[in-house]
């Protein structure tokens, strides 16, 4: 995680946080905007943290992308604050309704006025800001070239749909050359091809034609023209006015056979970079900052019950990383939320300092679910592994794990795999525990499924990965019997002879059928 939370300032710590399903480029997009946000927080004393799908306990966290996937509840046991980025009403993009009724219950900023009407009753509640000149993006090592020097006419790049490929077609008829991507670009890859266009085309994917600020600033700050188709709905706001170039549905041809080809739009686009490089929303993030202030201070005023974060615990992190759960990992370049190993030996419990979490204690019979994906086969001591999952999963708690069947291309196709699994790989936590030591609990196999390399159920001969899902059982007399017969101390009567009919805390006293068939070998005798 990038960035310090300790605040000197009175202005609240923020992080920001770009929501991204695993595998999904275009999140990337977002990243943009949030950077945008770290530039100008910082400026207003604020200090600023930024990850992916993280949180954070001692932060404001200001969410990019919740549209993509967010569970409400998060929202109650952090302090968040909803950005929107998308076109919504009328003719906008058809968000999910759990989304919109993130933005009604929680602290929204937007960027467009035209937004906050279709979720909040009274939109003076949603602070507006816009985007002016990234100075970030005008320092680099490469500076842009002349416009007549650069290789490409025009790049479009985002989102392809009908509407916008009919306007990218009558353009190119008018003798320009329309540069586009034939796959998702972003980051600096994308930039190299923004600095090398003698200007970028944006026109509108939407009906509703808000103004894509995003877009435009950056451009605009890596001192590339922008070209604009404009609509009756579209409101730039008065920032962008001067600084673009405007075009419309009737005067599309004459824009660009006369306009863009002449030699005057080198001229007036330089002038239109240099007007560009003096605006500067940052009034409008000093109202973000007291906005940030009172949504946390609202938070802390709320009753709420201690968050346990070891209920959902996920062995793993990095591109897998879940909001909301516990992921722990042995890697500190995973951004885990705690850095363990468990497939050393622990004493429980266990502290741990979090950046996410803040203090963290793991302790025995407290988790409700263990997710373990992908994580078994790279483990050289699955044994030790298994066996803290057992002591940390409350009595009918769950481990759901996902590995590659032995059989698939998958296994062992990954240089830091130690073994391959199959159907047989569970008998040791499940029937032969005390193989392992273990006396009071086991697991019992819940549900086993073979799937295929598109996650889908199928049957073993298509197999490429297994789920299984174990559940967290006390042990019966007669296993107890079993595990005391195959110790080599009677799993620890010689030296503790007090341990009498197996009884355990999480089981209570034994009950008078557990006594009868404790007595029976007894009475045989």
């Amino acid at each position: 995680m990038n960035g310090s939370t300790k605040s000197t300032t009175g202005v609240p710590a923020v992080h920001l946080c770009i929501m991204q399903p695993v595998g999904y480029v275009h999140s990337m997009g977002l990243l943009d905007a949030a950077l945008y946000f770290r530039h100008q927080l910082v400026r207003l004393g604020a200090q600023v943290s930024i990850a992916k799908n993280r949180l954070r306990q001692d932060c404001v966290n200001m969410i990019f992308g919740a549209h993509l996937g967010f569970d409400a509840e998060l929202a109650r046991s952090f302090c968040c604050v909803f950005v929107n980025l998308e076109q919504l009403g009328a003719g906008g993009s058809r968000m999910p309704p759990a989304y919109l009724e993130l933005l009604r219950g929680f602290p929204v900023i937007d960027y467009d006025a035209a937004n906050p009407p279709t979720y909040k009753a009274r939109s003076g509640e949603v602070p507006l800001i816009s985007f002016g000149h990234a100075p970030y993006l005008a320092s680099g090592p490469i500076q842009p070239l002349p416009l007549d020097q650069r290789p490409f006419d025009l790049l479009f790049f985002g989102s392809m749909n009908p509407r916008r490929r009919a306007i990218i077609e009558r353009i190119e008829r008018t003798g320009r050359t329309v540069v586009t991507f034939d796959a998702p670009l972003y980051g600096p890859e994308r930039d190299v091809f923004i600095r090398q266009s003698r200007a970028v085309l944006n026109c509108h994917h939407y009906d509703s034609a808000l103004f894509e600020q995003v877009r435009a600033f950056h451009v605009l700050s890596l001192g590339t023209p922008f070209v604009s188709e404009r609509t009756e709905r579209t409101c730039p706001g008065a920032q962008f006015e001067p600084c673009v170039n405007w075009f419309t549905d009737a005067n599309l041809e004459r824009f660009f056979a006369e306009e863009y080809a002449a030699a005057s739009f080198a001229e007036r686009a330089a002038k239109q970079l240099e007007a560009f490089r003096a605006v500067d929303p940052v009034a409008e993030f000093a109202k973000v900052v007291d906005h940030a202030r009172a949504s946390q201070s609202s938070w802390r005023s709320q009753a709420r019950a201690p968050v346990n974060p070891q209920r959902l615990l996920q062995i793993g992190s990095g591109k897998d990383y879940r909001s909301g759960w516990l992921n722990v990992d042995i890697l500190e370049r995973a951004q885990p939320d705690i850095v363990v190993d468990l497939s050393q030996r622990q004493a429980w419990p266990r502290r741990f300092a979090s950046p996410t979490w803040g203090t963290v204690e793991l302790r025995e019979g407290a988790s409700d679910l263990i997710y373990a994906n992908n994580v078994l086969e790279h483990v050289p001591d699955l044994a030790t592994l298994m066996g803290n999952c057992l002591a940390l999963l409350r009595v009918g708690g769950l481990m759901v794990i996902e590995v590659p069947h032995e059989s698939s291309t998958g296994a062992w196709q990954d240089p830091t795999h130690v073994r391959a699994m199959n159907e047989n790989s569970w008998i040791y936590y499940t029937d032969w525990f005390w193989y392992l030591g273990w006396f009071e609990h086991r697991f019992r196999l819940r549900q086993f499924q073979y799937i295929d390399d598109k996650r889908a159920p199928c049957d073993k001969s298509r197999a490429a990965f297994m789920t299984v899902t174990l559940e967290k059982i006390p042990t019966t007399v007669a296993e107890r019997m079993t595990a005391r017969t195959m110790s080599p101390d009677f799993a620890g009567l010689i030296d503790s002879p007090s341990r009498l009919c197996g009884a355990s805390e999480d089981t209570g006293p034994p009950s008078p059928a557990t006594l009868a068939i404790a007595a029976a070998p007894r009475l045989v005798a």
